[in-house]
């Protein structure tokens, strides 16, 4: 069994149109003078069962999850619409409480990069306060590098240059420290303990 986390991708479409058929329809008042009329609700159609696909063993061992197929590009433009109206009530609820406060910058590629960078060398102790001991997590630190390393693969040929070196430098940094810090922790693994107390 494979130490790869399962998740499962919900496709939020199929909740929403779900609940577009459960909601009650609206009240509609007669025409004028057709009197009264008994008004009888219409019985839910039931959705047939779709029949499961057969599926061999082999196949469920080692295979990907299925994934729901991909948004349309209107249902794209109309989820980034929403997302953005969305976006800017908040932003305009956080100026309310905050008037002094500017408007937000821009998430950018360079702010993605910092925070990545950022996140590896917090997980490998930078950022302590005087005083207390560092807390490390090389575990994560390496996820974190990775993380860069995946995105500087996925975005070759893609950077301008300063992007390109900045990403660069920034891989180059977390990886050295890296090195540093499991230096340092082989170095303690590997000294003999220290001698038993003399007894007088």
């Amino acid at each position: 069994m494979s130490d790869t986390p399962k998740f499962e991708v919900i496709d939020r479409r199929k909740i929403k149109a779900e609940e577009e058929q459960d909601t009650p329809r609206h009240y509609e008042p007669p025409e004028p003078g057709a009197g009264p009329r008994l008004v009888v609700p219409e019985p839910k159609q039931e959705p047939e069962p779709e029949a499961a696909p057969v599926v061999s063993s082999e196949a469920v061992e080692g295979s990907e999850p299925e994934l729901p197929p991909a948004p349309t590009a209107q249902e794209s433009n109309e989820q980034k619409a929403a997302y953005d109206a969305s976006t800017q009530r908040l932003e305009d609820l956080v100026r309310a409480q905050n008037p002094a406060a500017g408007p937000q910058p821009p998430v950018t590629f360079e702010f993605l990069v910092q925070q990545l960078y950022l996140s590896a060398m917090i997980q490998m102790g930078a950022g302590a306060q005087e005083g207390q001991r560092p807390r490390v997590d090389i575990l994560g630190a390496r996820q974190s590098i990775d993380l860069l390393a995946i995105l500087a693969e996925k975005t070759r040929g893609n950077l301008n240059q300063a992007e390109n070196r900045m990403l660069d430098t920034v891989l180059f940094e977390a990886r050295m420290a890296f090195l540093e810090l499991t230096s340092m922790i082989s170095m303690q693994g590997m000294q003999p303990p220290p001698p038993p107390p003399v007894k007088r």
